[in-house]
């Protein structure tokens, strides 16, 4: 049925045909239609014969009435003896899921798997939601990974730039035979903004140290442009535009769960093995290139000089026993010098000494 008005069955043959189940008390059912929606109209409009077909898991023939009105296709009537019965044959086991239904030469009818997450991640390069559509379009995903070619990963159909916060726009070009770090992250994220005032401090040490060697570029995951013009205000690096679908697809490229997060190319362009926020929180500008061997190095470093510590010190300045720690970064209570990396602490009293300044303190004592 379409608008209340039956529609026989023949008019969808030899369409690409899906089931879409779903009901309006699902929360996540209302977030996803608008999606589809505007994919099978795009679709639609660019000449797919696509059709689908609304099958409701409402309680209510109101409430399916009430969540059909914003859908442009059609419905099997509210039924839900019928509805049972698809939901075991196609093994629904949650909502939203659209069943794409398909023709097998020996089967006749047969379906593929769900797909409402290709097109959440995919959009109309989804259509025809087919298993294969998904391989091909994972295989085109691990080319842009893995192929070291910054425009086809950073670029869209017609851009070739990416732009600074006050909205010039720098040549993707320009980035060739740097170390690139992609910064994955938002303003309403808390972590995101710690974490952005360390790698600004990494990255204007860098641009004295070792000028046109790094550059970073925000990819944000701000829920409105103004969030990510928030965002982009505080850095003094690159971005990719709001507006551009590259965003979502660099996220699903390299399958981002969690921000902030920093990954990093190395100079021939390819992915580094090296995890960038860890890289930059724990050993700021000193692991550049930030590299897995660089940061291998800093790590057994670190361990060595660890390992030649003691474990527990008393110091003349302080009353209680110290011990040793290791802190992203404080304040040595000594020398009033920043401190990064092992510390001696009493954490009862917030007291932190450098190693240095405790040997240095125990010498003029004895």
């Amino acid at each position: 049925m379409h608008e209340k008005q039956k529609v026989p069955l023949s008019s969808i043959e030899g369409k690409m045909t899906c089931l879409f189940f779903s009901a309006h008390w699902c929360r996540p059912c209302r977030n996803f239609t608008p999606k589809l929606v505007q994919i099978y109209t795009m679709l639609r409009n660019t000449g797919k014969n696509i059709e689908i077909i609304f099958v409701s898991l409402d309680h209510d023939e109101t409430s399916f009435l009430d969540h059909f009105k914003s859908m442009p296709w059609l419905a099997l009537p509210f039924n839900t003896s019928l509805r049972q019965k698809l939901c075991n044959h196609f093994g629904i086991e949650r909502i939203p899921a659209l069943i794409p239904l398909s023709e097998t030469p020996s089967c006749g009818l047969g379906f593929e798997e769900d797909a409402v997450k290709l097109v959440e991640e995919y959009g109309a390069d989804a259509y025809p939601f087919s298993t294969k559509r998904r391989r091909e379009l994972e295989s085109m995903d691990d080319a842009r990974r893995q192929g070291g070619k910054l425009q086809e990963l950073l670029g869209g159909k017609d851009r070739d730039y990416v732009i600074s916060a006050d909205g010039i726009k720098i040549s993707i070009a320009d980035l060739t035979g740097k170390t690139v770090g992609l910064y994955f992250g938002a303003y309403w994220c808390p972590p995101c903004r710690a974490f952005t005032k360390q790698l600004t401090e990494v990255y204007n040490e860098l641009k004295i140290l070792r000028p046109g060697s790094f550059e970073v570029i925000f990819i944000s995951v701000d829920r409105s442009k103004e969030e990510f013009q928030a965002s982009l205000s505080a850095m003094p690096w690159l971005a990719i535009p709001y507006s551009d679908t590259a965003r979502q697809e660099l996220t699903r490229i390299f399958a981002i769960k969690g921000i902030p997060a920093l990954l990093l190319l190395g100079l021939d362009g390819k992915v580094l093995k090296t995890d960038g926020r860890r890289a930059i929180s724990i050993y700021g500008v000193t692991a550049f290139p930030f590299t897995e061997s660089r940061v291998s190095e800093m790590d057994e470093a670190l361990r060595k000089e660890g390992d030649n510590l003691p474990r527990r010190v008393s110091n003349p300045r302080h009353s209680h026993e110290l011990e040793l720690d290791m802190a992203k970064a404080y304040i040595c209570d000594e020398c009033q010098q920043k401190g990064r990396y092992w510390v001696f602490s009493c954490k009862q009293c917030n007291f932190d000494l450098h190693p240095s300044c405790v040997r240095e303190s125990n010498a003029e004592s004895i």
